[in-house]
Parts: C-alpha cells; sequence; structure tokens
C-alpha cells in the first residue's frame, strides 16, 4: 500500500484560495463596520420618535414615512442652496485653478514649488481663527446669507485642493507631447486646451468630484455665514435640534435625504473617480 503526499504545488495553490478568502472576509467585515452608523441612520429615519429613541434599540417596527413628509417642506429650498453653492464653487475653482494648476506644471518657476506650498498651507489655518474677520468682509460686501457669498467662500476653500490635484495630473503628461506641438506651431493656449485639458479629464473627473463633496459636506463656514435664505442642506439639519429637543427621527430622516444626492452621485461616477485618483493625484 503506497500514499502519495500532497505536493508543493497544491499546498501553495490551497494557501493562496485561504489567504484570499480571509481577505475576502476581513474587507467585508471593514465594509460591515463602515455602513453600520449610515444603515442605522436610514433605519431611523423610518421610525416614530419614540421607536428612535428606546432602549433597547427597535429593531422590528412598521415603518412610517411622516419623519420625511415633515422634512420635505424645508429640504427642496436647502437643495436648491446646496446644489448651486456647491456646482457654482467647484466650477470657479476649476475656472481659476486650472490654468495655474498649468502653468506651475508645465512652465515651472524657481518659485513654483514655494506657490504650491503656500497654497496648501492655507488649509492648514483653523476655520474658527478666520471666522470674525471673514464674517466682518462679508457682512461689509453684503454677502451674509447670500448665494455669492457662500460659493466666493466655498471656491477659496476648494481652490487650492484643485491646484495641488492638477498639478499632479498635469505633471504626468509627457513633455515630448507639448514639445511636439511647439514644434507644429501651438500656442500655449492651444496647449491648454487641446492637450492639457484632453488627457487630464479623469483627474478633473475625480477632483470635480471630491470639491462637490467638500462643499456639500461644508458645515462650519454655512452656519456663521448664512441663515435662512441662503442655508444649504448642513444648515437645513441642524432645524432638528431645537429648545424641546432633539428630534432623533426627523433628523434621520434629514440626513438621509442630505447624503442621497451624494451617493448616488458617487455611485454613478465611482469609475471615474477611481480611474481619476490612479491616474496620478494620490502618490
Amino acid at each position: 500500500m503506497t500514499t502519495t503526499s500532497t505536493s508543493p504545488a497544491v499546498r501553495a495553490r490551497r494557501g493562496f484560495h485561504t489567504r484570499r478568502w480571509l481577505l475576502t472576509l476581513l474587507t467585508y467585515l471593514i465594509t460591515a463596520v463602515f455602513l453600520f452608523p449610515l444603515a442605522w441612520m436610514i433605519l431611523a429615519a423610518f421610525k416614530t420618535e419614540a421607536q428612535a429613541f428606546a432602549t433597547p434599540p427597535v429593531v422590528l417596527f412598521t415603518p412610517t414615512l411622516d419623519n420625511f413628509h415633515r422634512a420635505w417642506g424645508a429640504y427642496l429650498p436647502a437643495l436648491t442652496n446646496s446644489l448651486v453653492a456647491a456646482l457654482g464653487s467647484t466650477l470657479l475653482a476649476f475656472v481659476l485653478g486650472l490654468p495655474a494648476a498649468f502653468a506651475l506644471a508645465v512652465y515651472p518657476t524657481r518659485r513654483a514649488q514655494g506657490v504650491l506650498t503656500w497654497m496648501l498651507s492655507t488649509k492648514f489655518m483653523p476655520a474658527v481663527g478666520v471666522i470674525v474677520p471673514l464674517f466682518l468682509l462679508f457682512r461689509n460686501l453684503h454677502l451674509l446669507d447670500t448665494l455669492p457669498g457662500l460659493i466666493l467662500m466655498y471656491t477659496t476653500m476648494n481652490l487650492p485642493l484643485v491646484v495641488w490635484m492638477m498639478h499632479s495630473y498635469l505633471t504626468e503628461i509627457p513633455a515630448a507631447i507639448y514639445e511636439a506641438a511647439k514644434v507644429d506651431g501651438a500656442s500655449v493656449g492651444q496647449e491648454f486646451f487641446r492637450i492639457a485639458l484632453p488627457l487630464s479629464m479623469p483627474g478633473i473627473s475625480a477632483t470635480a468630484l471630491l470639491a462637490l463633496i467638500f462643499a456639500w459636506n461644508e458645515v462650519f463656514f454655512a452656519l456663521n455665514l448664512t441663515s435662512s435664505a441662503a442655508a444649504p442642506l448642513s444648515v437645513f439639519i441642524g432645524q432638528f435640534k431645537t429648545s424641546q429637543g432633539l428630534f432623533w427621527a426627523q433628523l434621520s430622516a434629514a440626513a438621509t435625504l442630505t447624503v442621497l444626492p451624494v451617493l448616488v452621485f458617487g455611485w454613478i461616477a465611482q469609475r471615474q473617480l477611481i480611474r481619476g485618483l490612479s491616474f496620478g493625484a494620490v502618490k
């Protein structure tokens, strides 16, 4: 009677499949941990206030849409303000930031790195340290509680992000392409519009999505520079914490309505986002 031992190749293959299975399981567990707060928030949105505050938590209940009905009236104006502020500031940040990133990447000077470092340093400044002069400036310019003021604020917030990320994308484009264009007589404007922009579209998509998300989620400047007329969704959520207490179920419904557009847009644009982030912005 003879016995055959498992070959090293078979053992290696089994070990590989085991590691891959464990890694997949770990990935699902990490995903579940990150998605649990979102799922709990959506679940609470369909509960009554008593069920939302119940201890231990109520898992089996009859869903209700009353919280969404109460939030819907104030949701539409805030949604319009958020869309206008986020889209307008992103567009303006690209109009100003793309030419700057192109100049710093394709025609750098000795001060180029210093300019990039200075722009990035503005992101390190705590928002609470500049809110008082910003409030006074906005008040003197009559920009308080206005959409142009909110767009201007979000543009200054996202401009360093656009310049830094697009600078990384544009430096990935081989210099030989620009040199060939110059030999053919291309101007700087033609290099920008016909070479830089088409070749960096994945980076533009990823940067635009990040700028939109940052503007959509911003709450500190919105709370201090707006009140009612230009209040975005981040301010709208705060309406459900009143002197009478915290309306947890209504707050969950409002938060669900707030994150829903970003989730849908991110799901649609996820392929472009992954492609753009892998193109050169994250190093």
